[in-house]
This record gives C-alpha cells, sequence and structure tokens, in this order.
C-alpha cells in the first residue's frame, strides 16, 4: 500500500501562517498536519509515501519519502497537481489532501474497503455550526444511494434531494484495478479534453472531485466509506484552532 498527499497548495487563506511554510508544516499541538498522518500511516505499515509540493518544498525535511515538485502549483489546481504523481497510481493507493487531519479509526474504516475505488464520506454536517469562515456552499457533497456515488458535487441539483448526501473528507483509496482505470481516464483526459470539466474552467484548473464526477459519468462505481471517526480540514485560522481542540495528543 502507497499512500500520496497533495501538498502543492499556496495556503492563502492561512494568512501569515503560510509566508514561509507550506500549508500542511503548519503544526497542530507541537506537531505538524503531515508529521501527524505520515505517524498514523507507519503504524498502519504504510511506508511508501509520495508528496507532491507546491511552495517552499525545501521546507519538507522527512525522511524516506519520494517527493515530487509540481514546479507550476500556481498555473492550475489539485488535478493538475496529482498530474505530476500520475505515473506513482501504479497499485493499491491512498490519495490524501494534505491539509486534513483524520484518526485511526478513519483509516481503519477506509483500510478495510476492498473495492475499487473508495471514498471516504462524513454524513454528520454539525462541524459546520462552528466553522463559520468555510459555508456549507463550498464543501464537496455526495449524494448515495445502495452503497453507491451517485454524484460529487459542490452546488446542488434538483435530483439531489432524492439521495443521502455527505461530504467527500479527501481521503480515497484505490485497490490495484481501481488505479489502472484512474489512471487511465486521467492520462485520456490529459489528452483529449478541452474546455470546461464539471465545475472547472478546464481539466487543469479542476479539483480531484472533479474527476471523481467524470469517473461516475464513464459508468465506474465509486464506494462511499461512510466513516465516523475524527476529522478535520485545516483551511483557515478557525480551522486551526478547531484541529487544536480535536487532536491534543
Amino acid at each position: 500500500m502507497k499512500a500520496i498527499f497533495i501538498a502543492a497548495g499556496q495556503g492563502s487563506r492561512m494568512n501569515e501562517l503560510t509566508l514561509n511554510i507550506p500549508k500542511p508544516l503548519i503544526e497542530v499541538n507541537g506537531r505538524s498536519i503531515l508529521e501527524r498522518q505520515i505517524s498514523l500511516l507507519k503504524k498502519f505499515n504504510i511506508d511508501e509515501i509520495v508528496i507532491i509540493t507546491g511552495p517552499h518544498p525545501e521546507k519538507y525535511k522527512f525522511e524516506n519519502i519520494l517527493y515530487i515538485d509540481d514546479k507550476y502549483f500556481q498555473n492550475h489546481d489539485q488535478l493538475g497537481s496529482l498530474a505530476a504523481g500520475i505515473s506513482e497510481i501504479n497499485d493499491d493507493v491512498l490519495i490524501i489532501f494534505a491539509d486534513i487531519i483524520f484518526d485511526e479509526l478513519i483509516l481503519e474504516q477506509i483500510l478495510k474497503n476492498h473495492s475499487d475505488i473508495t471514498i471516504a464520506v462524513d454524513m454528520d454536517w454539525s462541524k459546520y455550526n462552528i466553522r463559520n469562515d468555510n459555508p456549507i456552499d463550498d464543501a464537496d457533497k455526495v449524494s448515495i444511494s445502495d452503497e453507491t456515488v451517485k454524484r460529487i458535487f459542490k452546488h446542488k441539483v434538483n435530483d439531489d434531494d432524492k439521495y443521502s448526501i455527505g461530504e467527500f473528507i479527501g481521503l480515497m483509496k484505490l485497490n490495484h484495478n481501481g488505479a489502472q482505470i484512474f489512471r487511465e481516464i486521467f492520462l485520456d483526459l490529459e489528452k483529449t479534453h478541452h474546455g470546461e470539466f464539471h465545475d472547472a474552467e478546464s481539466f487543469t484548473q479542476a479539483k480531484l472531485v472533479d474527476f471523481l464526477q467524470e469517473i461516475i459519468q464513464h459508468n465506474i462505481k465509486i464506494h462511499p466509506e461512510l466513516v465516523n471517526g475524527k476529522w478535520c480540514e485545516i483551511d483557515t485560522p478557525q480551522d486551526l484552532e478547531i484541529a487544536k481542540k480535536l487532536f491534543i495528543d
């Protein structure tokens, strides 16, 4: 099992905290976001780790890590950064947003799922009662029926009300077959797609969820793993304070 962190974002909403370091190296109670996640992965014997870096790549000091420098991170979004490491999606793999923290329970749940393509989904929206800087409208929403993802989106349409709706937390798992499907569709679109791409203005400006929606439209099943552990995204200083209260170890 391999883990790939997408860590090329600029973290501009963190203000002065990311002037001189990448957002994934911001500390939460004495340990950085990435240090916490790498430590958790190694606890589950996931030692093959890839980090796709963006700003300040020289600041990363973790040992025994494959670093892939996305030199053009300012010109694209998540999907463009993932393109720099697409060759690493070649077997069982976790793809993880580098600005999230999740606990052992969530990792256990996602690892036990043996579907080709699995995404971690949280059905509890109550966190947005205190997350004032991040409206629900900006969340990556997932509509679910019969243990299958029907649609991944930011903006709801009428048909979505037919289904249960949760939030994609930024953690997904591919088995060997799923990795092949993911990579083949990605490489084909990278060569052939022009114009808007789902919620994005172009393929390279797209986010991972735009690509997952494309997979669904290829009639390929994405399985939602409904997680119930602790997790948080750290996108603003307010999020950082929430994380410090959740992850005190």
